[in-house]
């Protein structure tokens, strides 16, 4: 059959999203005059404006997402006009479903395997229980029932694109709030959405300062609404260090976007801000919580995009009789740094 147009389901948030682009670059390549769509929440739309290998975001607001009406009125409208050939559904939920329930006449309703989506996605892939594979290649296999239809080029990237124009406009406001482009620019995340992810405060404080002082780095601190005070705190407890900066702020995704576009590394707390410094081939180190892989969450890893994570020295018995705190504090200082300093060693050219 000839394949028109696709739907790719990501929803959820920043990471996810930026990890599933490589299913879009794929389907791009394997079907190049295609229709892709891809269904976001509209908080994170704004990464995706202009892709290349995405032809419509459409978004889900809050609203949208909190109304059970409204969402099934949405989909239904979505689908019943656009009449899909293919639906990608990488979520695979119960609310997921309803965007094949309204396309039963879809030739291709792809999604992982679960329980409950046997009637309704008529390929039902099981992606997750090879362990070994990380995030991007679970999701690529949901392009394995297209082999049927075409010779599918799988692409592992996943990146994000950043305008001329937007860099610019960003590094002029970088350049009026202090920052000097003849030093190194590093973007830091000293804490994150959720506190438990959060590595301890004293030990990322030391390694904040031996960067400083080493490399003459100038360090941005990203935070995102409750954030701002646990980092203006820090910043605070180090003496309002000169080489850190709490004032240049990333409104939103697509300022993130803009801002990271011009850093030279990140270093910092797991997250979404970390996928799209990898989106952006910015190098990165990233400290990885407990119960958080890094073999899953850390795909195309190599010398450009590192981490550590409590799993890489200790095993799982060495670390059952431990609490989740006691695990976390198992990445040391000397452990982060001497990652760390090797990578900025190679990447600061400045």
């Amino acid at each position: 059959m000839r394949i028109n147009k696709i739907l790719v389901i990501r929803f959820r948030r920043v990471g996810d999203s930026v990890l599933s682009i490589a299913i879009c670059s794929s389907l791009r390549r394997s079907f190049p005059n295609a229709q892709i769509d891809y269904v976001l929440n509209e908080a994170i739309s704004s990464l995706y404006e202009n892709h290349p290998d995405i032809d419509n975001v459409i978004t889900f607001s809050n609203e949208e997402n909190n109304n059970f009406w409204k969402y099934i009125l949405k989909v239904r409208h979505l689908v019943k006009n656009t009449k899909y050939d293919v639906i990608i559904d990488t979520r695979s939920t119960i609310k997921t479903l309803f965007f094949s329930l309204f396309s039963l006449s879809t030739s291709y309703r792809i999604g992982s395997k679960k329980k409950y989506n046997y009637f309704l996605h008529n390929f039902r892939i099981d992606n997750h229980r090879d362990k070994t594979l990380d995030m991007v290649q679970h999701n690529l296999m949901l392009l394995n029932p297209l082999e049927r239809e075409a010779s599918i080029q799988y692409c592992s990237d996943f990146k994000l694109y950043v305008s001329d124009q937007e860099k610019l406009e960003f590094k002029a406001y970088m350049l009026d709030s202090g920052i000097d482009f003849s030093r190194p620019v590093l973007i830091a995340t000293v804490t994150a959405r959720l506190p438990h992810k959060v590595w301890d405060k004293e030990r990322m404080k030391e390694v904040l300062r031996r960067m400083i002082e080493k490399y003459a780095v100038q360090i941005i601190f990203n935070f995102a609404g409750n954030e701002e005070d646990f980092a203006v705190d820090i910043h605070r407890e180090m003496g309002n260090d000169k080489n850190i900066f709490t004032n240049i702020k990333a409104d939103s995704l697509k300022d993130l976007r803009a801002l990271i576009s011009n850093c030279d590394f990140f270093f910092g707390n797991e997250g979404g801000p970390r996928h799209i410094s990898q989106a952006l081939e910015l190098p990165s180190y990233a400290i990885y919580p407990p119960n958080i892989s890094k073999s899953i969450w850390l795909p195309n890893g190599g010398d450009r995009y590192l981490g550590i994570s409590p799993d890489d020295r200790y095993s799982k018995e060495e670390q059952s009789e431990m609490d989740y705190s006691q695990r976390f504090n198992l990445i040391t200082v000397d452990q982060v740094w001497n990652g760390l300093d090797v990578m900025l060693a190679t990447f600061l050219k400045k």
